[in-house]
């Protein structure tokens, strides 16, 4: 039994292609194994990694049928121990997929109880529908999600493969040799995996593994026609026929095979209900007989990873659409004329909607009238006016009212000639509503039987909402441009709508500077106090479980009541009284007084005393149609000066303005937090021991959302040498995330090879030719450290120099040149030897450090050699981190660009 005690690698939330390659890694050594046992613990150690489980035990079945564990990898040799030995017997064996926590064997349930583990993964490895293996997976801390699920699965096939090609039974015997099947193994690689590149590879993909002459891929549209999306390069005759089989087979719901003179074709729908088809074109009958059985089990496979694309895709157009949405709100926010805010929003939403015709209504006293239209030639009141009161009816709830076909809908009965004449096919209407009074009407008139989904819908009824304010606030304002001073009544609207727009505009402004959840509740706080002369604003948020409410923000106007109110406000506030969260989840304030304060409880309660005696306050919830995200606490110490009706229905106005930016606050939280995670793993997780040097590495980014491209590492060489790499990927974002992998990729793979750095630049240089974007390229930076004996070769492609730092402090360039990596094949790199003497230190470092600004001024090379001068004697570490903070210094305390620096010092003797 193969034994490997190994601290568990914490990877549950690390990027997919890094588990796979893990588990590539396993495959890899389960090929080349020379035992069942030594592939074995390469699979149980991937699993291990892969899911960051803290015992991970392989069994295989015995001779009797029952499964043994042969591989154990564990953090202590203890735990190691309570698996050993275990077994399952025949009776206990399931075959099949695997079992959900709690439904899991009853010998793992007991080691589970036996290891404490919170949560427990069982995955049968089967062949030929017979359990012949298992992969068994323990936490101490944490319960299993879908994706250890999917490496757990990827981990019992390659059990499976083990055992088919090493051996029968784990008591040995004589190995037993078994084909790949090539369509299971692509199979199991798109059920793990999905992304933007599976459809266009999916053909080729499919027609490879399963030794066909062309394939194709059709997907169907949403009105059930089927389009072509991609094929391999191979071409074949007879498009129609092909149409026409994959239209039947799309029909029928079943597979396909059509023979005819010269070839034969297998057509096979992708899901249920089948969202395309996969087809095959095969030289010969036989060979699409034998994939025939195989490939449906591909087929639902590559259904679930074009579905899983498809969704990311569609959140990521709805994110996209979320920004727009708050673009066009504070461009015709900052513009407070009315026709600019209308001709802005037409045209927004006509680009967000992918609609040519649409008209924005306004009510006035004769009715509505058209304010703003694109692409009709007539306003079409008439129709507009009924769409509004249909909208109004039975259908209000809803918010937006969808017609899919004007012609034939009975709701618009009495306008068939109107209809008729305007040639509408269908038709969109979202009422405007201000303070509970309908202002006007959004209407958009689609193409006829055009499909709207729920999202564009919920954009619309979004978009709407917010324009219902937006127009509101424009209208009073140019009323009380136009009325002037001498009409008191429009003087106090104009202060009003000033108010709430000013207020709108620093707190999307906030926003839009810090991009933080915190400084936007900040902000709306401080504002509201500011703008509406309260004395004292708070702002709570639901807590993870969403029964309470507990402060997030508060702002105090005398600085002498901060203490105590502070005090007064800190309760957390039970969310769970039905009346309460119902008003709040419509969009209704709560006016306090004495008697719903005593009521509410909590903090409210503290406040009684206080209302007894004149003050006022109220609650304004900011609300979505479907959630409330926080609620604004608004409240006046001095009876002078009460909460009224104006005043909350200013705060309401912000609320319901600020709610938009609070929601897009928090999806900018979590897709920074996910960039976070992102470049974490794709830096080293620590820093290397190697004895004889000392090492200090610093990476800062640039605190902007998008991933950046610096990417550094490490690896101890064979010959006892201490290889270092540091560059930079143009770019930034996902692309420049995959590029840093695919250097981190070269590096991990060409460096054993070729580990002199003349060498293996030229080779790298030649992957990544191959493999980058046209017009992106990586430079690098790449040296190799004897300890013992101080040699230090070096060689760079196309990055800024390394600076070697002497033991007095004296700093010399060490000029390495050459073409950065991708630009052009066939290059060779110039290669420079120095020594590293005792206490001696190589300082790398990305363009970031050099390319700090202040103003026009860059830190550049001299700045540079001076502050390593200045701070020589400093730790690596320590060294690391002055140099970035003296760049951050420079550039006026922010970092315009990411920055890495990596400092390699050779210690002194002794040391």
């Amino acid at each position: 039994m193969a034994v490997i005690e190994q601290r568990p690698q914490r990877s549950p939330g690390a990027p997919w292609w890094e588990r796979a390659e893990r588990l590539a890694e396993s495959a890899a050594a389960t090929a080349s194994a020379a035992s069942l046992h030594e592939a074995l613990a390469a699979i149980a150690q991937a699993a291990a990694s892969g899911t960051g489980a803290d015992v991970a035990a392989v069994r295989v079945a015995d001779s009797t049928g029952a499964l043994t564990v042969q591989a154990v990898v564990a953090g202590s040799r203890s735990r190691a121990a309570e698996v050993e030995g275990s077994r399952l017997a025949p009776e206990d064996v399931v075959d099949g997929s695997a079992l959900p926590e709690g439904n899991v064997p009853a010998e793992v349930r007991r080691l589970a109880d036996r290891l404490g583990a919170e949560g427990a993964l069982y995955v049968p490895a089967t062949l030929e529908g017979h359990a012949v293996g298992a992969v068994d997976l323990y936490s101490v801390d944490a319960r299993f999600g879908a994706s250890d699920l999917a490496v757990a699965r990827l981990a019992a096939g390659q059990i499976a493969l083990a055992v088919r090609l090493l051996g029968a039974t784990a008591n040995g015997g004589e190995p037993r040799p078994a084909a790949l099947d090539p369509i299971a193994l692509a199979g199991g690689v798109l059920g793990a995996i999905s992304g933007d590149d599976v459809p266009a590879q999916l053909a080729g993909v499919a027609a490879e593994a399963a030794r066909a002459r062309a394939g194709r891929l059709w997907r169907q549209c949403a009105d059930g026609t089927l389009v072509l999306w991609s094929r391999d390069e191979s071409d074949v005759e007879g498009e129609d026929a092909l149409r026409a089989d994959a239209e039947a087979a799309l029909t029928s719901f079943e597979a396909l095979l059509t023979i005819a003179e010269r070839e034969t074709c297998l057509s096979i729908p992708l899901g249920r209900p089948p969202s395309g088809v996969l087809q095959l074109v095969f030289a010969d009958r036989a060979t699409a007989e034998s994939a025939s059985g195989r490939l449906p089990a591909f087929a639902a496979q590559a259904s679930r990873a074009l579905r899983s694309g498809d969704r990311a895709r569609s959140e990521h157009r709805e994110l996209e659409r979320s920004r727009a949405l708050l673009a066009a709100l504070e461009q015709a926010i900052a513009q407070l004329s009315l026709p600019h805010v209308l001709e802005t929003v037409v045209a927004r939403a006509a680009s967000l909607l992918a609609v040519e015709r649409l008209a924005l209504y306004l009510k006035e006293p004769e009715g509505l009238v058209v304010a703003s239209a694109r692409g009709l030639e007539d306003p079409q009141t008439a129709i507009a006016d009924h769409l509004l009161e249909v909208a109004l009816g039975p259908f209000r709830g809803r918010g937006v009212l969808t017609v899919a076909q004007v012609s034939s809908d009975e709701r618009l009965s009495e306008l068939r000639r109107e209809l008729a004449e305007a040639e509408l096919g269908a038709a969109l209407a979202a009422p405007l509503v201000a303070n509970e009074e309908v202002i006007g009407l959004l209407a958009l008139y689609p193409e006829r039987d055009r499909t709207v989904s729920e999202e564009e819908e919920d954009l619309l009824s979004m978009l709407a909402a917010q324009l219902s304010a937006v127009v509101q606030n424009a209208r009073l304002h140019e009323q009380a441009k136009e009325l002037g001073v001498e009409l008191e009544a429009a003087l106090d609207a104009e202060r009003l709508a000033s108010r709430r727009l000013r207020a709108l505009f620093e707190i999307s402004h906030s926003f839009a500077e810090s991009l933080s959840l915190e400084a936007t509740l900040e902000a709306m706080a401080r504002t509201v106090v500011e703008n509406l002369e309260l004395d004292a604003a708070v702002i709570r948020v639901p807590d993870a479980r969403g029964d309470a409410l507990v402060i997030q923000a508060l702002h105090v106007a005398n600085p002498r009541l901060v203490e105590g109110l502070t005090t007064m406000f800190s309760h957390a506030e039970v969310f769970s009284k039905v009346e309460l969260a119902r008003r709040f989840r419509r969009g209704r304030p709560l006016v306090l007084d004495p008697v719903s304060a005593a009521s509410l409880g909590g903090s409210f309660a503290l406040l009684v005393p206080f209302l007894d005696k004149g003050s006022t306050g109220a609650v304004v919830p900011l609300a979505t149609p479907t959630a409330v995200l926080a609620t604004l606490t608004l409240l006046s110490l001095n009876p002078a000066r009460p909460v009224g009706r104006e005043t909350i229905d200013a705060a309401a106005s912000i609320a319901s303005q600020a709610a938009l930016a609070l929601e897009n606050a928090h999806l900018y939280q979590q897709q920074k937090q996910f960039a976070e995670e992102m470049q974490r793993a794709l830096l080293p997780r620590r820093q290397p021991e190697v004895p004889g040097l000392e090492l200090g590495i610093v990476y800062e980014s640039s605190g902007q959302m998008e991933l950046g491209g610096d990417v550094y590492d490490f690896m101890a060489l064979e010959d006892g040498r201490f290889a270092v790499i540091l560059g930079d990927v143009t770019g930034h974002g996902i692309d420049a995330a995959a590029d840093m992998a695919m250097a981190k990729f070269v590096f991990r793979s060409i460096v054993r090879e070729h580990p002199e750095p003349a060498e293996f630049l030229a080779q790298a240089n030649e992957v990544v030719t191959g493999e980058i974007a046209v017009g992106k390229f990586i430079t690098l930076l790449y040296l190799t450290i004897d300890a013992d004996r101080g040699g230090l070769a070096c060689a760079g492609a196309g990055h800024p120099p390394p600076r070697l730092v002497r033991p007095d402090g004296a700093v010399v360039p060490l000029e390495v040149s050459g073409l950065a990596l991708g630009i052009d094949g066939g290059q060779s790199y110039a290669e420079l030897r120095e020594t590293l003497e005792p206490g001696a230190a190589v300082v790398l470092y990305t363009d970031g450090v050099i390319e700090a600004r202040s103003g026009g001024e860059l830190y550049g090379m001299a700045r540079l050699d001076e502050a390593l001068a200045r701070l020589h004697d400093r730790p690596p570490q320590a060294l690391a981190r002055a140099l970035i903070d003296d760049c951050r210094r420079f550039g006026g305390g922010e970092l315009t660009d990411d920055c890495a620096v990596v400092v390699v010092r050779r210690c002194r003797p002794g040391r």
